[in-house]
């Protein structure tokens, strides 16, 4: 306890120290800037804006509502992430939650690491940070991979290194950026799962997958039966096969085959398929057999 107690007390020293004109820290070779970069500091809330790089965009306000009583009573136990844009002003990396909770519980100042970073080491710092959390829903994770992408210019490979996810994951997220917004926004809310959206994806039709999310939805369907309602789906696009042409087949009597053969000296072989067609098979054994058949066919 007390170990806490001087900890907490150093972080309130530092805010003045940041308070200070003089004391002004803009880079790591700074005078104190040992003292207050990577450190826990108290910092006034009314100096911390907002990140525009957050990833979250859903706060459940009955959560938020339950983490301010929890922080009215035990105070904040992780610390925020900020960085430091210039005198006594700061801008949010990681906490947004737990930020709004604080404001919520009426507190005015909140312990956070301080950071020095500029604006794409800010955004990677806090998608990847948001990724790694278990409340996200999977297509704020998308938007935080694809955000990567994009303003980043990370591959699928170099993301895998950063967050610590297998290449295959983040291309599973990233192909529900794909599905149909209506889709996108439930599963945000709730009212499908990401393996729905995963079956889904596989028709391209948007106004197809709408029905089948309809369907979902409607008829509480299991993952495993929105897999076979696209199957099924999928079956139906597939052109049908031929049907074979109405039968006029024949038989041919032994004795037909056998006046074949007689005339052409050889034993023939007649084939009748189901549609009346076929084939006669005459067979030859030296050149001087096939001239005399050839003969024959002459007349």
């Amino acid at each position: 306890m007390t170990k806490a107690i001087k900890k907490q007390a150093l972080g309130r020293g530092l805010s003045a120290l940041l308070k200070d004109p003089e004391n002004d820290i803009k880079s790591a070779e700074d005078k104190n800037a040992d003292k207050v970069v990577g450190n826990i500091i108290e910092l006034e809330i009314d100096a911390i804006e907002i990140n525009p790089f957050q990833p979250r965009t859903n706060f459940n306000e009955e959560s938020l509502q339950e983490l301010a009583t929890s922080i009215r009573e035990l105070g904040v136990i992780q610390p925020i992430t900020v960085r430091k844009l210039e005198f006594n002003k700061f801008q949010l990396i990681s906490g947004e939650r737990r930020l709004r909770a604080s404001k919520l519980a009426g507190l005015t100042a909140v312990p956070a690491y301080i950071r020095l970073a500029n604006d794409n080491e800010s955004l990677v710092m806090a998608l990847v940070e948001n990724i790694q959390r278990h409340d996200l829903d999977p297509i704020e994770i998308a938007l935080s991979y694809q955000r990567l992408i994009d303003e980043i210019q990370l591959t699928q490979e170099q993301m895998s290194d950063r967050v610590g996810k297998k290449r295959s994951t983040i291309a599973n997220y990233l192909r529900l950026l794909k599905l149909d917004p209506i889709i996108q926004t439930g599963i945000r809310d709730g009212f499908i799962s990401m393996g729905h959206g995963r079956a889904i994806i596989n028709i391209e039709d948007h106004d197809i997958q709408a029905d089948i999310y309809q369907k979902i939805v409607s008829q509480n369907l299991s993952v495993r039966e929105t897999e076979a309602l696209v199957k099924n789906y999928q079956e139906s696009l597939k052109p049908a096969a031929p049907k074979p042409a109405k039968g006029t087949a024949f038989a041919i009597d032994e004795s037909e085959k056998k006046a074949i053969g007689n005339y052409f000296g050889t034993k023939v072989d007649v084939k009748v398929a189901g549609n009346g067609k076929g084939k006669i098979t005459i067979p030859f054994h030296s050149e001087e057999d096939f001239n005399r058949i050839i003969k024959l066919i002459k007349g």
